[in-house]
């Protein structure tokens, strides 16, 4: 074999480069065992709380050794294999778009008192009131200004054409909900668009209806700052000149003065305690664990100097220690030293802290920004920026690439030419991004911002330029961290039950093909560690959609060698000798091979590029494992079957094992006599399940139809995947259940009466779910949530929210598919080169879809009900890539029997490619079906809707490649003879 060194050295560095990455999430889930044991109390409950302190108390520090180079607990998150939502739960963050700044923006910031105090009112009184916020702002209008109209404010320039001064309030108040609701969904769709670009697989966003308030599940979040930063910011790009150190030396030093007056003789415990009154619960911590884990600074241990003399001089500006930032913030805030400093400098944090050369310090340096006249308004802001995107700069670091407008190039030119030789602050929402010195005037709009960014930093700071504006701050009015969807024991069912069908796997195999089946199950066996290990390197999240990816990718990879086993030992049964029946097997069994990867990678390539969420989630694994399917079932198994073979013809190795040999072989069946009955049945189980879908309705998800949701606290832990199953039998509608911010609170969410939104339903669903928790678990109902008792349960908060699968969501599924079935059509025209084989491919594969649901709503009306959600999306893209495999390989045989013979007898021709292919079908998804099977019945309730639809979309997969595609063709292609024919005669 040529070039086996070459795959030898391949398969070595990826297998390096695999335990490589793989052993930081060894090193990862060791770290979080001990976190989750150092927060579980003596009842057994977990406090999510005290497990994440304890994670942010060793983020900077070295926690893992791998040969001499030392990580910190942040790059072993950053490395590790992540799980997704539903595997291992995440952050939960409810955000609020506040309405305050719509409605002042609308009135134009006037400075009119009546006006800023009827909003300053309602924003008081939006805390303890249920009501619309415009509402509370009218009804506060109206009492601070009786007769008055909104007109005298609303009616301003920008408004023409909209309010006018006789514009009557119901006419105005209808406007600013307008804008109000505009503005929560153009923030809803501006945070889904981060949150994708985040990198976090199958997130989960919500609106909480009736509110200005967003919903935001994020898997596996363990740094909360970089969540909140990315959530919060509203992208408010400005540009300053920036004051040098010694042209405010005399402000610091009078600030210092003050200081050390008002604090003469405090010792530094009193210190302490002055800078830790009022302090947050979060920043007493920080502090607590910053003093305990880093050093004390040696410029800073006197007692009777300001901590703003422990600053280190940096080259330009202040820089302080990280662990004295809130101490000095609290200087600084403080009106009597603040009003020291000159009227036109503002201080401003950088954005990330560093570490000097030669030290173990973490550094911030706070900048003097100009501010001419004090105002707020940057000589240059960030609504001139039409592009953003992360490059590399000319010493190969990380930096972001800016485009702007004319007007802002204009400005740019000028505000740069004025400013050479000094530095301009790039400030996103109050921090430092970067400050560069300005090394000569910039006469275009293109920009580099450049600075000491990781990939990451450029990344994050390009995506929220790319995001665009907020159209207005949000802000995070709660946070907590959520369990995953399935719980421990559903994880371990669902574990053990991919393992177990892979061991079935295995034996088949073994049992089937002898010593050639031992080489396919270490192809798969690298095949699986690669998919791992890459994913790993990339930083991607393995969720339940990426699993479906991998059953996929377990089926092509065991498909392949199938496809090369079956093509040696045909070419042996016709006496070819061994290594002659090798090297044919290989090289006819390659054409089938790429073209059915191809097909499968090009879908994946689309899914990844216009889908979301899920979607792409999907997409990801399945690329990753195709590629490494390819490379481990064709060019490792090569290398394998190679070294076996070293003695020639008179090897040992054997494809085949005594029973099997001519197993499935000389098999002559007309299948294609039976076409018509089989488009009989296809159409009347399609036609019956989408009728009863009709009048029945499918069981959608909470994922697709939103709902209610209730936080329900016990007096110990409850799992939520057992509660969730009990509850689907209390409920019509779908419900999720998950562990909210400790193992015994939970989050259940129902979309029964979904559509109901009066005080009657709401009561109704409430009242069911208590009853319903009560009949699952035995507890009992209390309304005394803090003091519960043993067997008691109690509701702490409720809320309406809206789907997850948000309408982009379907719309770039929907576009996605469409494209990909473009690009399928036209690769096998151009491969196959006959349009009959593109079109037959994409009916099969609508026909395939449609099957798929059909089982769903006739399985439903046996009793047997199961939930459209995301995941079941990921399992109809599973069904679409094996069946686009199946159809090909078959198609393969055919195009290679139309080639040695033509077309002369068609029906003949076709119903010996599928015969001579049926071995492959057959073996091929009996394999996956193993899998696929001991999950369905083994890996529990709460994955049963998706292993049946896998289960279904195999079998359907492999019936409608031989019944369906190769049937069409044949089909269109005689229609297309017969016409050719008639015009001859004609002629």
């Amino acid at each position: 074999m040529q070039n086996k060194g070459v795959i030898v050295f391949l398969t070595v560095v990826i297998t390096a480069l695999c335990l490589y990455y793989l052993s930081f999430t060894f090193v990862s889930n060791g770290i979080q065992q001990t976190a989750t044991e150092y927060a579980t109390d003596a009842s057994g409950n977990v406090d999510f709380v005290k497990r994440r302190a304890y994670l942010d108390s060793i983020w900077r520090e070295p926690v893992y050794n791998f040969l001499g180079a030392d990580f910190t607990y942040q790059e072993i998150k950053e490395t590790e294999l992540g799980l997704g939502l539903d595997l291992q739960g995440g952050m939960h963050v409810t955000l609020e778009v506040s309405p305050v700044e719509i409605v002042k923006g609308l009135a134009g910031n006037p400075k009119d008192e009546a006006f800023n105090k009827s909003v300053e009112d309602a924003r008081l009184a939006a805390k303890t009131s249920t009501d619309k916020y415009v509402n509370l702002f009218y009804a506060a209008w109206q009492q601070n200004n009786p007769g008055r109209n909104l007109s005298s404010i609303f009616a301003t320039a920008a408004n023409r054409g909209r309010i006018s001064l006789e514009s009557s309030d119901a006419e105005i108040l209808d406007i600013i909900d307008t804008e109000v609701e505009n503005a929560i969904e153009r923030s809803f769709n501006i945070l889904r668009t981060r949150i994708d670009r985040f990198g976090t697989s199958q997130p989960n966003i919500q609106r909480i209806q009736g509110t200005g308030r967003i919903q935001v599940e994020l898997p596996g979040v363990d740094n909360q700052e970089r969540v909140r930063k990315l959530l919060q910011g509203v992208a408010k790009l400005q540009f300053w000149e920036v004051a040098e150190v010694n042209e405010i030396g005399g402000a610091i030093d009078a600030i210092n003065a003050a200081w050390v007056a008002d604090n003469q003789g405090n010792t530094e415990s009193e210190q302490d305690s002055v800078s830790m009154e009022n302090m947050s619960e979060e920043d007493s911590l920080r502090m607590a664990l910053e003093k305990q884990l880093e050093q004390i600074d040696p410029l800073n241990q006197s007692n009777d100097i300001s901590p703003l003399y422990s600053l280190i001089q940096a080259n330009y500006g202040l820089a302080y220690q990280v662990r004295d930032t809130v101490v000095i913030n609290r200087i600084l805030n403080n009106p009597n030293y603040k009003s020291l400093l000159p009227r036109d400098i503002k201080l401003l944090w950088g954005v990330k802290p560093v570490t000097p050369e030669g030290t173990d310090l973490e550094i911030l340096e706070l900048y003097a920004i100009k501010t001419p006249r004090g105002s707020d308004q940057a000589p240059l802001e960030g609504d001139v920026v039409t592009d953003a995107r992360q490059v590399l700069d000319q010493t190969s670091r990380p930096a972001v690439s800016m485009q702007m407008n004319a007007e802002g190039a204009r400005k740019w030119r000028s505000i740069t030419a004025a400013n050479v030789g000094r530095r301009i602050a790039v400030v996103l929402d109050d921090y430092v991004y970067t400050a560069p010195v300005v090394n000569g005037e910039i006469p275009t709009g293109q920009s580099e911002i450049s600075g000491t960014f990781t990939l990451q930093e450029a990344q994050d700071l390009a995506n929220i330029l790319k995001s665009g504006s907020l159209p207005a701050p949000t802000q995070i009015v709660e946070e907590s961290i959520i369990g995953p969807t399935l719980g421990k024991e559903a994880q371990s069912q669902g574990i053990i039950s991919m393992v177990a069908g892979l061991v079935l796997v295995v034996l088949f195999m073994v049992a089937y093909y002898a010593k050639g089946g031992l080489v396919a199950i270490a192809a798969l066996v690298f095949n699986i560690f690669f998919i791992l290990g890459i994913l790993a390197q990339l930083g991607t999240a393995l969720t339940l959609p990426g699993i479906a990816g991998i059953v996929l990718t377990i089926g092509m990879s065991i498909d392949a060698n199938v496809l090369i086993f079956e093509r040696i030992k045909e070419e042996l049964r016709n006496g070819v000798g061994l290594i002659a029946s090798i090297n044919a097997g290989y090289n006819k069994a390659f054409s089938a091979i790429l073209d059915s990867n191809v097909t499968t990678f090009l879908t994946g390539a689309i899914l990844y590029a216009l889908g979301q969420g899920p979607v792409k989630g999907f997409a990801i694994v399945l690329m990753i494992g195709i590629a490494s399917s390819f490379f481990s079932a064709v060019f490792i198994t090569r290398v394998i079957v190679s070294w076996m073979s070293k003695k020639g013809d008179n090897s040992s190795i054997s494809f085949a094992s005594p029973f099997a040999k001519n197993a499935l072989s000389n098999i002559s069946f007309d299948f294609l006599s039976k076409r018509k009955t089989a488009y009989l049945i296809s159409s009347g189980i399609i036609i019956i399940g989408l009728g009863i879908a009709a009048v029945n309705g499918l069981k959608f998800g909470v994922d697709f139809t939103g709902g209610r949701s209730y936080i329900v606290a016990f007096d110990e832990a409850v799992v939520p995947s057992e509660l969730k199953v009990g509850l689907d039998g209390e409920f019509e509608g779908s419900v999720e259940v998950k562990t909210y911010g400790s193992n015994n609170v939970l989050k259940v969410t129902t979309s029964y009466l979904i559509n109901e939104d009066d005080d009657a339903s709401n009561l109704e669903v409430e009242q069911k779910v208590k009853e319903g928790i009560a009949t699952v678990t035995g507890f009992t109902f209390t309304e005394d949530a803090e003091n519960l008792q043993a067997g008691e349960f109690a509701i702490t908060g409720s809320s309406k929210v809206g789907a997850t699968v948000a309408d982009d969501i379907k719309t770039s599924s929907a576009e996605a598919m469409i494209v990909a079935l473009i690009a399928i059509f036209l690769y096998i025209l151009v491969r196959f080169r006959k349009w009959q084989f593109s079109l037959a491919s994409i009916i099969a594969l609508i026909h395939d879809t449609l099957f798929v649901i059909a089982a769903f709503a006739i399985a439903s009306a046996f009793g047997a009900t199961f939930e459209i959600d995301q995941v079941f999306i990921a399992a109809v893209l599973t069904v679409i890539g094996y069946s686009i495999n199946d159809t090909v390989i078959v198609f393969d045989r055919i195009r290679e029997n139309i080639e040695l013979r033509g077309t002369g007898k068609l029906v003949s021709i076709f119903n010996e490619a599928i015969n001579l292919t049926l071995g492959r079908t057959l073996i091929t998804s009996f394999t996956t079906l193993i899998v696929v099977i001991v999950l369905l019945v083994f890996g529990g309730e709460v994955l049963r809707g998706f292993s049946f639809a896998l289960f279904i979309g195999i079998l359907v997969g492999t019936y409608s490649s031989i019944y369906i595609a190769t049937p069409i063709v044949v089909d269109l292609m005689k229609r297309e003879m017969d016409k050719e024919k008639d015009a001859k005669k004609v002629a």
